[in-house]
């Protein structure tokens, strides 16, 4: 298949089938013919429902997780505790050691993991790769950094919760669990509904297989929330998602004096003023739409200067015209490389119509549409499903009465809001009573300090964007953006260990507020 324009169809190697035989063949107890097994006391567990899963990237079948119900997931957690136990009395070079190793193992098997990440969540190959290199990455500094972390410390009295939404199952989920293990603490994690269960399954079987102690069980969070958050034998709570499950979350902990971190959405902006430097900015525009931004640090609102108004269209226009959409798997030739397009699907045909209504309903209060993308057929394979893919749109001073205005679309949706002075551009930012990031581009620097000074984020770039990072950065949120302890470097050991008698975490705790130099 040579011909220039032959009609497109899955590079073979790359169809499901195929990549999900290489999990089976690396881990068979893990991986069935009609379901992904559960993980407690060292054992894979058929027990539960098979769940229908659907890829969003065609809409086909795919092998989904066995859902659990409560009581199963108690029995898992009570397996946890055990490992716990024992895990907490295991020499810090030995959990070093068993935890190098099972890393070895998924660097040795990045691409069948990207594969998997590309099936199940949409991620463009290349920055599933990315997803992959960061999570090893991230836990080898660990691995090069944790004696003097753990200096005077101890694994916590109970295992450590996680749960976590399915945009990043690895580099922030996994990646988290590793360095909790390393720290001394069993883990018990939720896998995602929407998708990353088969990547975080290889993941943990590697880790199980080192003698890690790891469970991973499945279900609804309405099934499993009770056993997850609530059970008093939880030592620690790490949470990402939405701001709707994460405050039922959140109010359920202030009757408990229990570790957690949960991390939630804000409405991330770039606030720009006196400013000249748009090729600069065009560059962080372009990569900003990596992954259709279905991420806690993607920036979907521009709050710019009216007089700078022409010339920020002529920068970001282009940007969002000279974006790929497409099938992340659809080739013309076998010898072809998977194509590297700036993003798939969203998760799934669900969020597609949110996006969608989203947008008409700001249209219809009054905002603007500055652009509306198509989706190019040349991307796809013939007579795919596209109902997952959205192409970007933009919508100019979206009416306050709008859900765009004041809140996350987590989608390739932005907004731009027009504003006359600094304070005006300020309150535009602020909107959604906290974010994770922000940044101010300004060609004074010392006026844009003063200005990141009264961003209502945690992190605010200068003319760059931010992001979560990992390593030795530090990461939390403001307002509603988050809730307990700053994770990142010394700051996630703090989190799932106990040092000395009246030690206070950094984080945004009710009573008070301490924030790491960042």
């Amino acid at each position: 298949m040579t011909i220039q324009n032959q009609e497109k169809f899955i590079k073979p190697g790359a169809t499901w089938n195929e990549v999900y035989a290489r999990a089976r063949a690396e881990a068979p107890a893990a991986f069935e013919s009609d379901r992904i097994n559960n993980l407690w006391d060292g054992k894979w567990q058929r027990i539960g429902h098979p769940h229908n899963a659907i890829s969003s990237i065609d809409a086909s079948s795919i092998i989904g997780p066995s859902m659990l119900d409560a009581e199963d997931a108690h029995q898992a957690l009570i397996a946890c505790v055990k490992d716990h136990q024992n895990w907490s009395l295991v020499d810090l070079s030995e959990r070093k050691e068993r935890v190098r190793r099972a890393i070895d193992r998924i660097k040795a098997n990045r691409e069948l993991l990207a594969l998997l990440l590309v099936w199940e969540i949409g991620k463009p190959y290349r920055q599933a790769l990315t997803s992959v290199d960061r999570t090893t990455g991230g836990v080898e500094w660990y691995l090069d950094n944790i004696d003097a972390m753990m200096a005077g410390r101890t694994p916590l009295p109970g295992p450590v919760s996680n749960i976590a939404s399915w945009n990043y199952p690895l580099s922030v989920l996994a990646h988290s669990m590793f360095v909790q293990m390393l720290a001394g603490n069993a883990v018990i994690a939720k896998s995602p509904t929407d998708g990353g269960v088969a990547a975080l399954t290889l993941a943990m079987h590697y880790a199980n297989e080192e003698g890690l102690p790891v469970t991973l069980v499945s279900g609804s969070g309405g099934r499993l929330s009770p056993v997850l958050v609530r059970s008093p034998e939880i030592g620690c709570l790490a949470f990402v998602g939405g701001r709707d499950t994460g405050g039922q979350i959140a109010s359920e902990l202030v009757r408990v004096d229990k570790r957690h971190m949960l991390e939630q959405e804000g409405l991330n902006a770039w606030g720009i003023w006196d400013f000249s430097d748009w090729k600069t900015l065009s560059g962080h525009m372009k990569k900003g739409f990596e992954y259709a931004k279905q991420r806690c640090t993607a920036y979907p609102r521009f709050v710019v200067q009216r007089s700078l108004f022409d010339q920020f269209l002529e920068t970001y226009i282009p940007v969002l015209d000279s974006l790929t959409i497409g099938n992340p798997l659809a080739v013309s030739n076998v010898n072809d490389p998977l194509p590297d397009v700036d993003f798939g699907p969203v998760i799934n045909a669900t969020k597609a119509r949110e996006l969608a209504l989203k947008v008409e309903e700001a249209m219809a209060k009054g905002g603007i549409p500055l652009f509306r993308g198509e989706l190019a057929e040349s991307r796809f394979v013939p007579g795919q499903n596209k109902d997952a893919y959205f192409a970007p749109v933009s919508i100019l001073n979206p009416p306050s009465s709008s859900a765009l205005y004041h809140s996350e679309p987590f989608g390739p949706v932005d907004t731009v809001v027009i504003v006359d002075t600094p304070a005006e551009m300020l309150s535009a930012m602020n909107v959604s009573n906290g974010a994770l990031v922000s940044s101010i581009a300004c060609d004074n620097i010392d006026l844009a300090k003063r200005l990141a000074e009264e961003v209502n984020a945690y992190k605010v770039g200068i003319n760059q964007p931010r992001s979560r990072g990992d390593r030795e950065e530090p990461f939390g949120g403001t307002g509603a953006s988050w809730k307990g302890a700053f994770v990142g470097g010394q700051y996630l050991v703090q989190a799932v260990t106990e040092g000395p008698v009246g030690e206070r975490l950094f984080g945004n705790f009710p009573d008070y507020h301490l924030y790491p130099n960042i």
